[in-house]
């Protein structure tokens, strides 16, 4: 009996591996020669952005939301730098992930899979709904077409800031994160607006409560900052 419970034991580790290594949620990454590209997938939502680190050059981004029906990936382009005709289009092709590598039909080599959505706490995707100055909270339940938004998995995290209507990149940035005792810390990996903030660390003070993220320190700038971001999934956008 005991030697059952073994076998039985082993073979459900088993299956649960291979069905954690089968999902797309989470952080990939895929350096070619002197370009990074990351991609970061999370509850329905997607970003892709392309740099290099040492050079602080940053390529460009797009991304949006997903669906997938088994190994077909459905795109709805919101924002994109380079083809901004494409937003508001879907894009259809097929997709495997095996070994934890992560190829595609319409583009050649493979992702590496960097993290599963952890061990972050902010893992999500989310819309800045609000903002608390001296004068007091301002909140905006509905974002409209001007959206700024911050898609994170469990190690990497992205800000983008575009508008759905006029095709309008505002700006981005993004790198690597960590959470814990109530800070959340970036580490710069790319920034469209200025690349002298590439290799910056900056910390904040985070708390997640009732749902919703307040976000509190200095900005790149040096400026203060005190948001309420809420996650996408609720906002219903």
């Amino acid at each position: 009996m005991k030697t059952l419970l073994l076998i039985s034991c082993l073979v459900s580790a088993i299956y649960s591996s291979e069905k954690d290594d089968v999902t797309i949620m989470g952080a990939w990454i895929q350096n070619d020669k002197d370009v990074t590209q990351s991609r970061i997938y999370v509850n329905g939502f997607f970003s892709v952005s392309t740099y290099n680190v040492e050079k602080r050059v940053f390529a460009g981004t797009y991304g949006g939301k997903y669906k997938m029906e088994e190994n077909k990936m459905t795109e709805t382009i919101e924002f994109d730098t380079k083809n901004p005709e494409r937003i508001g289009l879907e894009q259809v092709y097929n997709f495997k992930i095996s070994k934890n590598k992560l190829t595609y039909s319409n583009m050649p080599g493979h992702f590496i899979r960097v993290d599963k959505g952890g061990p972050g706490a902010l893992s999500g995707a989310w819309l800045i709904t609000g903002r608390v100055n001296n004068t007091g909270e301002t909140r905006r339940s509905t974002p409209g077409a001007r959206r700024t938004m911050k898609i994170l998995s469990g190690t990497r995290f992205q800000w983008i800031a575009y508008n759905v209507d006029t095709k309008e990149m505002l700006g981005t940035g993004g790198g690597t994160y960590t959470t814990g005792n109530g800070k959340y810390t970036e580490n710069i990996e790319f920034f469209s607006r200025d690349n002298t903030r590439v290799g910056a660390s900056l910390s904040f003070e985070f708390l997640l409560e009732n749902g919703e993220w307040h976000h509190k320190g200095l900005s790149s700038k040096g400026e203060p900052i005190n948001e309420i971001w809420t996650r996408r999934e609720t906002v219903g956008i």
